[in-house]
C-alpha cells in the first residue's frame, strides 16, 4: 500500500535534531510519506541557533503550490514560521488551496533561548492561522504566551486550553513536558468537541531535548493521515514519543548541547 503524503511547513536545523529533518524523519518512521517546505533556513546545532535567513511568502508558495499539484497531501503540521509575511501566507494557503486543516505547532522560542517568531508574526498565528488549525500543540511557556497568565497547576492547564481553543482552533494539546506536576508529565487535549483527554507519564529527565515539540506535532500529523481519529493520533504520538525519550537515556551522545531525538 502507498503510504499517506503527510506536508511539513517549518524551518531547517541543518544539525537534524529539530524543525523540518525532525519532521521529515518522524513522517517517516510512522508510516507516511513526508512533503516539505522550508520557512527559514537557520544557523544551529544542539549549543544555540546563531541566526537564520527566512523565506519570503512568494518562496514558500512556490515550494508548496507545485507539491499539492502533484501529491495527494492527505494531511499537513506547521512548525516554525518567522515572520508576519510567513505566517499570513501559511495562513492563506489553508484557507485558499485543497489542504486539510494543519496540526499547528507554535514554535516560539528554541531550546537555547533564542525567539524565533515576531511580536507582528505572533499576533497574526493567534488571529488568523489559529482559526485553521484542526490543532494547536502549545507546550507550556508557549501556552502561557498565547493566553497571557502563568500555568502551574492542572487547572491552569484546562484554563489556558479553554483560551486557546476560544481563538479559534478546533482542538488544544497543551504538553506538559517542560514542567513536571507531581512528578508526572501531564498533556492535556480539549479535543473539537470541548472534551478534556489526560495523558500522564513519569517525568523523565533526560536533560534538555531538542526537537520534541516538532516530533510530537509530526507524529500527531502522521496519525491524521493515517485516517485515525484525534485522540487516536495524539496517543499514538505521545507513545511514540515517550519511547524516543527513553531510549535516549541508553543513546550515544550527539553533539554538546541539548540532546536531539
Amino acid at each position: 500500500m502507498s503510504r499517506p503524503v503527510v506536508l511539513t511547513i517549518a524551518g531547517l536545523d541543518p544539525s537534524g535534531g529539530a524543525g523540518i529533518v525532525a519532521d521529515i524523519k518522524t513522517i517517516y518512521a510512522l508510516g507516511c510519506f513526508p512533503a516539505a517546505a522550508i520557512t527559514s533556513i537557520t544557523y544551529q546545532n544542539t549549543t544555540g541557533v546563531f541566526g537564520a535567513e527566512h523565506q519570503t511568502a512568494e518562496t514558500l508558495r512556490a515550494q508548496v503550490e507545485p507539491v499539492i499539484r502533484d501529491l495527494d497531501v492527505v494531511a499537513a503540521k506547521t512548525g516554525m514560521l518567522p515572520t508576519a509575511e510567513i505566517v499570513a501566507e501559511v495562513a492563506r494557503l489553508f484557507s485558499e488551496e485543497p489542504l486539510q486543516p494543519p496540526v499547528v505547532d507554535p514554535v516560539m522560542v528554541s531550546t537555547s533561548g533564542h525567539d524565533l517568531i515576531g511580536d507582528e508574526a505572533f499576533q497574526i498565528l493567534k488571529t488568523r492561522l489559529l482559526p485553521v488549525a484542526r490543532i494547536v500543540t502549545p507546550n507550556i511557556p508557549e501556552a502561557e504566551r498565547l493566553v497571557g497568565f502563568a500555568i502551574e497547576t492542572e487547572a491552569d492547564m484546562r484554563r489556558a486550553a479553554e483560551t486557546i481553543r476560544s481563538l479559534g482552533a478546533r482542538a488544544v494539546l497543551v504538553k506538559g513536558g517542560h514542567r513536571a506536576i507531581e512528578q508526572q508529565a501531564i498533556d492535556l487535549l480539549l479535543d473539537e468537541r470541548g472534551n478534556f483527554v489526560e495523558f500522564r507519564e513519569d517525568y523523565i529527565d533526560v536533560g534538555e531535548i531538542h526537537g520534541s515539540g516538532c516530533t510530537l506535532s509530526a507524529a500527531i500529523a502522521a496519525g491524521l493521515g493515517k485516517g485515525m481519529t484525534l485522540e487516536d493520533a495524539v496517543r499514538t504520538a505521545k507513545t511514540y514519543i515517550t519511547e524516543q525519550i527513553r531510549a535516549l537515556r541508553s543513546a550515544p551522545r550527539v553533539g554538546h548541547g541539548a540532546r536531539p531525538l
